[in-house]
C-alpha cells in the first residue's frame, strides 16, 4: 500500500508543518469517523464511540480538540482520558468495547513532534485496508451531520485507576515486590502518574525521576532513550533496579544494581526464558535490528526465530499470522500477547520482575550465556524522498561493507518511518571493525544525501 499521511506508527511530523496541524488533524478526525461509520456494525440508531488519549506535549490540547472536532462533525462519540500510556488506551479501547482508539503521541520524539495513532476495537494497531480508506477521505470534503446527530463528549475519569489494576494484573498474585527498591523513570511522559503505582501497590520502594512533565520536557535527558539518568540514579539511590520508559511508554529499558543498562533484546530473553520453565515456547518475533545473539541464544534453547520489518505493529502481524506469543525490539518494543494486545513497557518490566522473584538472582544470571554482538547504529538526517536505494555511491559502499562482515555479521540500512532519518547498523564478532564498517557507510551516506 502506498502511504500519503501513514507511516509505521500512524501520523507523525513537526507540529506547525504539514500534517500535524489542527485543519489536517480535525479532518483526519473526521475521515476517521466516516470509516467507522461506513462499517455498520452498530446497532440502528447507536452512534460509534472512540477513546482519546495524548501524552504530555503541550501540543496535545490543540490536537485533541481538533480530533475531537473531526469526530463529532462525522457523528461520532468521543471518550477523553487525558494523558496516559499508549498502551492504557489500547487496554481501555477493548475494555469499554469502544469502536476505536486514539493516541496522541509522537513516542520518543522530541517535545516540538506529535503524531496521532489508531487502535482498533481488538486493541491492535489498525490494518493496512483501514488505514487506506481513512487515507482516502482525508482530501474529501467535510460535511458536518445535522445538529441532533452529531457526536457527544464526555471524559472517563477512572481511566488512570482502571489501567494501573490492569497493569498489576499482569503480575503473578502469589508474587509481590517487598523489599526491591526500583527508580522508575517516566521522561515526564504519560506514565509518569501510573507507573510509579504500579510498582508501589505491589509493594516496591520506588524512587521516582521524569515525572514532572511541563509539556515542553518529554523525552528531553530521560527516558528509555536517554537512559544515563536512570543508570545515575540507581547507583546513587542504591537500588536494585531502574525501569525507564519513553514518552508514552511503549518502550522500556532497565537497569541493574552496578548500573548496567539492558535493552529491549535482553528483556525480550529473560521473559521467553521464563516461560520456558513453564512451557514451551512456540517462537519468538525480532525485527531487521535484533541482535543476531538473540537469535542464536533461542536457537541453542530450541526456540524457532522469525524477523519482522522494523516496527512493533509488523512484530505484532507476524506473531498473529504464526500463532507465537513473543517479540520485540532492541529499541524497548516488547510483546507479550499473553498478557497485552500491544507492547507497553510496564507490563513488560512487570514481567522481568516476576521471573526474577520466581528464579532469585539478578538480571545478570537471567540472561545465562546471551552476549549481544557489538553493533553501531548510526542515523544520518536525509531530505524526505531522498532516493538512496538508487545511489549507486551508497549501494557500492553497502556491498562492500557486506563483503568485509560476511560470516561475521550484518550490516543493514534502512529508513526511519518516524523520523527523515537513514539509519545505519552494522553489527559483529570485532567491535572495532564494527564501529569501522559503520562510519565508513554513514559518510558515503552523508556525502550522497547532501
Amino acid at each position: 500500500m502506498s502511504r500519503k499521511y501513514f507511516g509505521t506508527d500512524g501520523v507523525r511530523g513537526r507540529v506547525g508543518q504539514s500534517p500535524i496541524t489542527p485543519d489536517f488533524v480535525m479532518r483526519l478526525g473526521y475521515a476517521a469517523g466516516k470509516v467507522l461509520l461506513g462499517q455498520g456494525q452498530m446497532p440502528a440508531g447507536v452512534r460509534p464511540e472512540v477513546l482519546i488519549g495524548k501524552d504530555t506535549r503541550l501540543s496535545g490540547y490543540m490536537l485533541e480538540s481538533a480530533l475531537e472536532a473531526g469526530f463529532s462533525a462525522a457523528g461520532v462519540d468521543v471518550c477523553l482520558v487525558g494523558p496516559l500510556p499508549t498502551p492504557a488506551v489500547a487496554y481501555l479501547t477493548r475494555a469499554l468495547r469502544l469502536q476505536a482508539g486514539i493516541v496522541i503521541s509522537a513516542s520518543h520524539n522530541p517535545y516540538y513532534d506529535n503524531g496521532i495513532k489508531f487502535f482498533s476495537a481488538q486493541g491492535t494497531k489498525l490494518p493496512d485496508a483501514v488505514e487506506q480508506a481513512i487515507e482516502a477521505g482525508i482530501d474529501q470534503p467535510m460535511v458536518c451531520v445535522a445538529a441532533d446527530a452529531l457526536g457527544r463528549v464526555k471524559r472517563i475519569e477512572d481511566a488512570r485507576g482502571r489501567y494501573i489494576e490492569f497493569c498489576k494484573s499482569t503480575f503473578p498474585n502469589d508474587l509481590d515486590l517487598r523489599g526491591l527498591k526500583i527508580v522508575v523513570d517516566c521522561a515526564h511522559g504519560a506514565a509518569y502518574h501510573t507507573a510509579p503505582s504500579v510498582f508501589h501497590e505491589l509493594g516496591a520502594d520506588v524512587v521516582t525521576i521524569g515525572t514532572q512533565p511541563n509539556g515542553l520536557n518529554i523525552n528531553d535527558g530521560f527516558g528509555a532513550t536517554a537512559p544515563r539518568a536512570l543508570c545515575d540514579a540507581v547507583l546513587a539511590q542504591r537500588a536494585d533496579l531502574g525501569i525507564a520508559l519513553d514518552g508514552d511508554a511503549d518502550r522500556i529499558q532497565m537497569v541493574d544494581a552496578e548500573g548496567n543498562l539492558y535493552d529491549g533484546d535482553q528483556l525480550l530473553y529473560a521473559i521467553v526464558c521464563s516461560r520456558l520453565r513453564a512451557a514451551p515456547v512456540a517462537g519468538v518475533v525480532g525485527t531487521l535490528m535484533t541482535n543476531l545473539a538473540l537469535e542464536h541464544a533461542l536457537s541453542r534453547l530450541g526456540v524457532p526465530f522469525a524477523r519482522a520489518a522494523v516496527g512493533d505493529r509488523y512484530v505484532v502481524e507476524m506473531l498473529n499470522e504464526k500463532g507465537w506469543l513473543y517479540g520485540g525490539e532492541n529499541s524497548g518494543h516488547i510483546l507479550t500477547l499473553d498478557r497485552h494486545t500491544t507492547g507497553d513497557g510496564t507490563v513488560a518490566a512487570l514481567q522481568v520482575l516476576a521471573a526474577l522473584r520466581e528464579q532469585g538472582g539478578t538480571l545478570k544470571n537471567l540472561l545465562g550465556d546471551l552476549a549481544l554482538y557489538p553493533q553501531k547504529l548510526i542515523n544520518v538526517p536525509i531530505s524526505k524522498g531522498f532516493p538512496w536505494k538508487d545511489d549507486p555511491l551508497i549501494a557500492k559502499s553497502l556491498a562492500d561493507a557486506e563483503v568485509r562482515m560476511a560470516g561475521r555479521g550484518r550490516v543493514l540500512l534502512r529508513a526511519s518511518g518516524t523520523e527523515p532519518l537513514l539509519r545505519v547498523m552494522v553489527e559483529g564478532e570485532e567491535s572495532g571493525e564494527v564501529s569501522a564498517a559503520a562510519e565508513q557507510l554513514a559518510a558515503v551516506v552523508r556525502e550522497a544525501a547532501q
